[in-house]
């Protein structure tokens, strides 16, 4: 009877022999589902039993627990001998320290202290290349040449800032005038004060490269 109630997706002439049909289509389809194998390899991969139980380090811990047994088989009997024993401890000893490159840095010390006396005794010797003498005269010279170039005596700076600032009235202009010809009488005297002194010191010096000649 369900053939009555079913309806195909196409028209048909026999709903009973279509029915049937489809429903064997159906199952076939099922069957190929269920035996059908997948494309992705999704089992576990190949244990291997080297790789689990690791052999080398089991064996390297066994070398390392023996060691360490030995090592204290071999404390024990020194403690029991210690123990049986008055225990003395030896611990004098007759070395002496030694270095290998001894001999060679002395060496090196005193070639190094020849040289230094080699480049004082240079140093000590050496005479300068430049006269003091020909120097003080050159300067001398210098200040001659510029007392008669210049303008205005040496001390012209430095009494300059001192000035008193000129005034825009006529007695502040005659006050400078005067101030003016009071400051040239001054540079005068200084200038000639100036030429004694330079004498004086030429004299000075003629006499003392005299003594030393």
């Amino acid at each position: 009877m369900q053939h009555q109630a079913y309806q195909p997706v196409l028209p048909c002439v026999n709903k009973y022999l279509q029915y049937r049909w489809d429903k064997n289509c159906y199952e076939m389809h099922r069957s190929k589902v269920k035996s059908a194998k997948p494309t992705i390899n999704t089992t576990p991969p190949k244990t291997y039993g080297h790789l689990l139980v690791k052999f080398k380090k089991r064996q390297l811990e066994e070398e390392r627990v023996s060691r360490i047994e030995r090592e204290n088989q071999m404390l024990l009997d020194k403690m029991s001998h210690i123990m049986q024993t008055s225990g003395g401890v030896d611990c004098r000893h007759d070395y002496v320290k030694k270095s290998l490159g001894s001999e060679k840095r002395q060496l090196e010390l005193l070639r190094i202290a020849k040289e230094n006396q080699w480049i004082l005794q240079r140093l000590s010797t050496c005479r300068p290349r430049y006269s003091v003498h020909v120097w003080h005269e050159q300067w001398l010279k210098n200040l001659e040449l510029m007392e008669n170039i210049g303008r205005y005596p040496r001390l012209y700076t430095a009494q300059r800032s001192s000035l008193p600032p000129i005034s825009a009235d006529r007695h502040g202009k005659v006050e400078n005038k005067k101030y003016a010809r009071n400051e040239d009488e001054r540079s005068a005297n200084t200038r000639n004060e100036m030429k004694k002194n330079d004498e004086k010191t030429k004299s000075e010096y003629k006499v003392t490269s005299e003594d030393e000649a």
